[in-house]
């Protein structure tokens, strides 16, 4: 792409229906990651550019999205409750996200959290040390704890976010400048966090010191770009730099950045389930191509757990690339056995009792002419609640299957997160208080069997799980947490 590239804002809304990739918001069957993040500075088109950042970065939050820019005296901005195609696709909207500095954010919720407007991120807040907008993905094990304080201090809270802690310890900080008063806030608190802040002046990234969350650095002519992921560089053509390091902090001003590592230095524990799951597959993270790392996961669930059979087929999307790997490890030829419909959204109908039955056919569909007559591998990324899972086996029954094995390509999901994913309770968790064959005889599955947590980590090119200092956060899969949990018991109203 020629160096004097602008996006013509009459052309964003055919991006934005180009994604490659499309996820389900109302899928209920896999864990939700809670948040996306874009900032880019230096840029006459920021805003637009966040736009399409943030879109690239749909899949990590679905439910809204927030933009605020900056023209080094006025902060702009919008929030919308959807997506980010439906409620960022207006010139005047963009038009209206002044200057050439802009951070966004991606929404979802937790499952305790409230449908407010003032729950969309990026916050901003005017405080002594300056103005300030903050976008955050992660979590704060001990946002309740810090909130009860600040309350009895005089703190006014208006959202239920654990971010706004951040803002209140930002104000009450005795420190001089802005980033002496970011690094003062962030000492107090634990958990997992990658941070865009935007001033007048400059905009800041942050990584919480075991960098659980990724956050990468890039370039556009000139101009500097914080992202959660690759693939938001990737649809606007800039080059990605480096990622930002567990436990660093960046100061992009007047087109220079300074790096800091202002925080004790801790084990580094980024998420698997990044790797699994949540990060698009186009993705690279620690150099590593997300869909290679889900193809691996698929060879070695073929090693662990071979079955004979006719075909292999995805759970879609989910699915695709971990299928591939088996097949090819173990011979069985690869089918699209199911196609998803990815036209279905939150509010597509509301179904009448008569027609609730039909249920997964709303967004999964039997291919009956490869599935009849087979013996039929099932491949999936996780099973949470498990319900998912059983309406699809039922359904590739229904299509004639002769057997239906299902093979998941990680572990048993048997804790909840704590650091940034909307993870059903303990008891919810059908691993948690299933064994392997009860879970088979559940989704009603000739043999189910899952990854065991040493082959996860083969396919991440280790040797396997060191269970003395694991590479990895993976308590989602070991119930090990890397990150005391102050508010473990508390009632889950602070979201991301």
């Amino acid at each position: 792409m020629p160096k004097n590239f602008t996006i013509k804002r009459n052309n964003i809304d055919k991006i934005l229906n180009t994604h490659p990739f499309s996820y389900n918001p109302d899928d209920q069957e896999h864990l939700k990651e809670e948040c996306g993040v874009f900032g880019i500075i230096g840029n006459s088109e920021a805003a637009a550019h966040t736009v399409l950042g943030l879109h690239a970065l749909q899949h990590r939050g679905q439910e809204g999205a927030g933009i605020i820019s900056c023209d080094t005296e006025k902060f702009y901005k919008h929030m919308a409750f959807g997506k980010v195609g439906d409620k960022f696709n207006k010139a005047s909207i963009i038009k209206s996200l002044e200057g050439d500095s802009a951070i966004g954010h991606n929404r979802y919720s937790t499952s305790g959290g409230q449908k407010q407007i003032a729950n969309i991120q990026p916050l901003f807040a005017e405080m002594g040390c300056g103005k300030m907008a903050l976008a955050h993905n992660g979590n704060l094990t001990n946002a309740v704890t810090l909130r009860k304080q600040l309350i009895k201090t005089g703190s006014i809270f208006s959202t239920t976010m654990d971010s706004e802690v951040v803002i209140h310890l930002l104000a009450t900080s005795k420190k001089g400048n802005v980033t002496d008063c970011l690094i003062d806030a962030l000492t107090q608190v634990q958990g997992a966090y990658s941070m865009i802040a935007l001033t007048p002046e400059a905009m800041i990234g942050v990584r919480d010191p075991h960098g659980v969350r990724p956050l990468m650095l890039g370039m556009l002519d000139g101009a500097y770009i914080l992202c959660s992921e690759t693939c938001a560089l990737d649809i606007i053509a800039a080059e990605f730099v480096r990622e930002i390091e567990p436990g660093e902090m960046v100061i992009i001003k007047d087109g220079e950045i300074q790096s800091l590592k202002p925080f004790e230095k801790a084990p580094s524990k980024f998420c698997i389930f990044e790797y699994v799951y949540f990060s698009r597959p186009d993705s690279i993270i620690n150099d590593r191509s997300l869909y290679n790392a889900r193809k691996n996961m698929g060879i070695e669930l073929a090693k662990e757990m071979p079955v004979g059979a006719d075909v292999v087929i995805p759970v879609p999307d989910s699915g695709v690339a971990s299928a591939i790997g088996y097949s090819q490890q173990s011979g069985i030829p690869f089918e699209l056995g199911i196609i998803r419909n990815h036209y279905v959204g939150r509010t597509f109908i509301e179904p009448t009792d008569s027609i609730r039955h039909l249920g997964v056919k709303l967004k999964h569909n039997a291919n009956k002419p490869i599935i009849e007559g087979k013996k039929v591998i099932l491949i999936d990324d996780s099973i949470v609640r498990g319900t998912t899972s059983r309406k699809i086996v039922d359904m590739v029954r229904a299509a004639g299957a002769k057997e239906v094995h299902m093979r998941i390509s990680s572990p048993p999901t048997i804790g909840p997160c704590f650091y940034g994913v909307d993870t059903p309770t303990k008891d919810k968790l059908l691993a948690s208080r299933m064994s392997v064959d009860d879970m088979a005889e559940y989704i009603n599955a000739d043999s189910l069997s899952f990854l065991s947590v040493d082959a996860l980590y083969r396919a991440m090119g280790e040797t396997k799980r060191n269970n003395d200092m694991p590479q990895y956060c993976d308590a989602c899969f070991t119930d090990e947490y890397p990150i005391e949990v102050v508010d473990k018991n508390s009632n889950r109203a602070i979201e991301c």
